[in-house]
């Protein structure tokens, strides 16, 4: 199944918790995995507590590790200016994997699913998730 996101780009990042469980609980999987997937190579799929403080921390570090400033030769290529975009995907992902036991997402307390977009601009994203059952 899939579901649409429209993001604000430069490092929004979204809960994405309740629309994969509710398409878990569509699936009737009991046992398994869900995979979330985005196609593009601009955004990441991961883990966190969505929490305002710590979503500034992550923000903060991918800055650190792949600054939207820098020189890239990518710009220099394509003049879209998006090179740290595509290293921060490269880095965290556009896919993840979240076991599923009793027909819930196997997650945390306080542990959320989150779509990071990193590109330079708004977007419309579609998310793609698949409930695979281990029976």
């Amino acid at each position: 199944m899939r579901f649409s996101i429209s993001t604000k780009g430069f490092n929004d990042i979204i809960d994405i918790t309740d629309q994969v469980s509710e398409i878990l609980e569509k699936s009737k999987v009991k046992d398994g995995a869900c995979l979330i997937s985005c196609p593009g190579s601009t955004c990441g799929l991961t883990t966190i507590e969505y929490e305002s403080g710590l979503i500034k921390d992550l923000k903060k570090v991918l800055e650190r590790i792949a600054p939207m400033k820098d020189s890239y030769e990518h710009c220099k290529k394509w003049g879209d200016c998006n090179a740290y975009a595509h290293i921060r995907s490269a880095l965290l992902k556009p896919f993840l994997a979240v076991p599923v036991e009793g027909g819930k997402l196997a997650l945390g307390t306080w542990q959320q699913i989150v779509f990071l977009d990193f590109d330079n601009r708004p977007r419309n994203r579609e998310i793609i998730v698949k409930c695979i059952s281990a029976q």
